[in-house]
C-alpha cells in the first residue's frame, strides 16, 4: 500500500503475482502458457473505505483482480517437493510476545528490508506461519513449513547475511561478512531452525488464465 487507499505493484510476473496472493512459494503453481513467466504487469488500484485495508483485505483484493482481468481458475493439489521446515531448536525459541495491536489496520506488513551486506526482518506482531510465508515468496526457492506449534504473535528482530542462494540471486555475499547467513540466524537469533526436507505441499494447478484487456 502506497497510501491509505492505493495499492500498487510493479513489473511483475503472474507466477510471483498468484503465488503471493495465495501464500504460495511460486514452485508451488504450475500450468498456464509460457507468459505467465515472461510477461511483467504494473498494478496500480484504488481500494475502498478511508482505511488502509490490512494484508488479508489486500490479498482478497488482488485474488479477486486475477479472477476479473486474467480470467484466472485453478485447482488445488497435493505435491511431493523439496522444502524447508521451521521447528524449535533444542534450546528453545528466543521470541518476544507482541502487545495486542490496537491500531484498526493492523500490525505492519512483514517484510525484508535489503541492503548489499545485510538483510534484516523488523518484524512486530508476526506468526511464525507468516514469517514462513514471507520466506517462501521471497527468499527461498522451495516452500517453507511451520512445524513449530507456537500460535502467539511476536517482535523480531533478525539479521543475516546475503548470498546468492536467496532472492534469486539479487544479492551476493559481502567477501567481509561478519553477519551469519539466514540458517545459523534464525537458530542463534530465533531459537528456530530450518532444515531441509521432502514432503506434501498445497499447490495450485492453473486450468486458466488469459492476458488482459487494453486499460
Amino acid at each position: 500500500m502506497q497510501t491509505a487507499n492505493q495499492f500498487a505493484a510493479r513489473a511483475y510476473t503472474l507466477r510471483v503475482l498468484i503465488s503471493v496472493a495465495y501464500n504460495l512459494n511460486p514452485k508451488a503453481i504450475s500450468g498456464g502458457p509460457s507468459w505467465v513467466d515472461s510477461d511483467r504487469y504494473d498494478i496500480v488500484a484504488r481500494t475502498p473505505g478511508n482505511t488502509r485495508p490490512n494484508l488479508d483485505e489486500q490479498m482478497n483484493m488482488l485474488r479477486k483482480l486475477l479472477a476479473d482481468r486474467f480470467n484466472l481458475t485453478f485447482h488445488r493439489e497435493k505435491k511431493e517437493m523439496p522444502i524447508y521446515v521451521l521447528t524449535i531448536a533444542k534450546n528453545g525459541p528466543k521470541l518476544r510476545e507482541s502487545k495486542p495491536v490496537e491500531n484498526p489496520e493492523g500490525p505492519p506488513p512483514l517484510v525484508f528490508v535489503l541492503a548489499p551486506d545485510v538483510v534484516k526482518v523488523p518484524a512486530r506482531s508476526a506468526t511464525t506461519t507468516e514469517f514462513t510465508y514471507i520466506l517462501q515468496r521471497s527468499a527461498f526457492d522451495r516452500p517453507v513449513l511451520d512445524k513449530t506449534g507456537l500460535t502467539a504473535r511476536y517482535d523480531v528482530d533478525l539479521e543475516f547475511a546475503p548470498d546468492e542462494s536467496l532472492f534469486g540471486g539479487l544479492l551476493k555475499a559481502p567477501a567481509d561478512a561478519t553477519r551469519p547467513g539466514i540458517f545459523a540466524a534464525v537458530q542463534e537469533q530465533l531459537g528456530l531452525k530450518l532444515e531441509a526436507a521432502k514432503g506434501p505441499v498445497d499447490s495450485i494447478v492453473i486450468d486458466k488464465i488469459d492476458r488482459p484487456s487494453e486499460n
